[in-house]
């Protein structure tokens, strides 16, 4: 297939992770709807808006068009799945990566002295995954192609920042892992996956080293560019074997590795197994319909 012929969603892509990726997708030539809620400087407390990233897109190489959508609002995702559709006739990767990230996440405390609104990480993020793969699936079954990705971290497994950003990461490897069941079950080429990136060099993470060099600045050489994932996700949506990695959670900078693909400058970004010393949780086979 043709690369410009690619057709991807990228969720919450107005800055961070999000922005990197679908500007990854457009320096392969394709064509990237990218959403969020900030629509003009301002509307969030970050720099960044999906009219700017849809527009770093285009000039990257691919086609980015920007699609303001507020993941807590069913209807909202499914009218932008009904807009792909229409304007494209299919959709060949989506990337779940929106979530409700608030600052307090990584302040100390414990999770009961933090805000109530820290849950919003699970209902913007797991459950608003949860529709936007249904909406993409019944796209991606009918054409009988297709990967839905969803951006994790190694936190589903280990304590990070409480137990909301846990709740979130491992929420998204078990939906990967579900998900993964039921396409093989209806005998559809859809994949479903969840990466775990290492940690990336966004804004968010600049901000939370300047404010306490000692304990963070170690991130910042190891740290991998937003760009980095979405080079990744290209990668697999190519790989031959992806109807057997389907259903897995893989490390990106591994997944890198084995595709020859490096970071900005040449750096090949270290594995949550070599700096954490742990791994995603294995799945056991048994299904129960």
């Amino acid at each position: 297939m043709p690369e410009a012929s690619i057709v991807a969603i990228v969720t919450g892509a107005s800055r961070g992770a999000g922005r990197g990726i679908a500007i990854a997708l457009g320096r392969h030539g394709a064509t990237v709807y990218v959403t969020g809620r900030s629509q003009k400087p301002g509307d969030h407390a970050m720099p960044g808006t999906i009219g700017e990233t849809a527009a770093a897109v285009t000039a990257a190489g691919g086609h980015g068009i920007a699609v303001r959508v507020d993941h807590a609002v069913d209807a909202e995702i499914e009218a932008l799945f009904g807009q792909v559709r229409r304007e494209q006739g299919r959709l060949d990767i989506l990337v779940n990566n929106a979530a409700a990230v608030h600052d307090e996440l990584n302040h100390p405390g414990n999770f009961w002295e933090k805000p109530l609104h820290l849950a919003d990480m699970i209902s913007v993020g797991v459950r608003s995954g949860y529709v936007a793969s249904r909406c993409a699936a019944l796209t991606m079954i009918a054409q009988d192609r297709g990967l839905i990705v969803f951006t994790s971290a190694s936190g589903a497994v280990h304590y990070a920042m409480g137990p909301a950003y846990g709740a979130h990461k491992a929420g998204l490897d078990k939906l990967a892992a579900d998900m993964a069941v039921d396409f093989r079950h209806a005998q559809s080429r859809v994949a479903s996956l969840s990466i775990w990136m290492g940690a990336v060099l966004t804004d968010r993470l600049q901000a939370i080293i300047a404010a306490d060099p000692t304990k963070y600045g170690h991130l910042a050489e190891s740290a991998e560019t937003p760009e980095f994932t979405g080079h990744v996700i290209r990668a697999l949506y190519h790989d031959p074997q992806l109807a057997e990695l389907s259903g897995q959670t893989v490390i990106g900078a591994e997944m890198a590795v084995k595709y020859g693909i490096k970071d900005e400058g040449g750096r090949q970004p270290p594995s949550y197994r070599e700096t954490h010393k742990v791994v995603p949780r294995v799945q056991y086979p048994l299904v129960i319909r």
